[in-house]
C-alpha cells in the first residue's frame, strides 16, 4: 500500500520545471480513489497533479479513470443466450 501510493498527486515531488507527463496521468487517474481516501487525511494530496503537461496528461487522467485496470473498452459485446 505504502509503495502504491508513494507518488500521489499533491506530493510535492513535481514541480513547474519537470511537470507530470502522460504516463503520470496514467497513474494518477489509476490511483485516484486511493488518492482521494488519504487527502481526507492529509489536505495536501489532490487526485490530479496541477503541475502537468496539459492535455496529454488529461488524456491519460481520463483515459485511466474510464478504463481502469480492465481497460477502455467504447463498444460492448451482447451475449448471446
Amino acid at each position: 500500500m505504502l509503495v502504491l501510493c508513494s507518488c500521489v498527486p499533491g506530493d510535492g515531488k513535481h514541480d513547474v520545471n519537470k511537470p507530470a507527463g502522460f504516463l503520470w496521468g496514467i497513474w494518477h487517474g489509476w490511483i485516484a480513489p486511493l488518492s482521494l481516501i488519504i487527502g481526507i487525511f492529509n489536505k495536501n494530496i489532490t487526485i490530479y497533479e496541477s503541475a502537468n503537461t496539459g492535455w496529454w496528461y488529461d488524456l491519460a487522467f481520463y483515459m485511466a479513470i474510464l478504463g481502469g485496470f480492465g481497460g477502455l473498452s467504447l463498444t460492448r459485446k451482447r451475449i448471446k443466450k
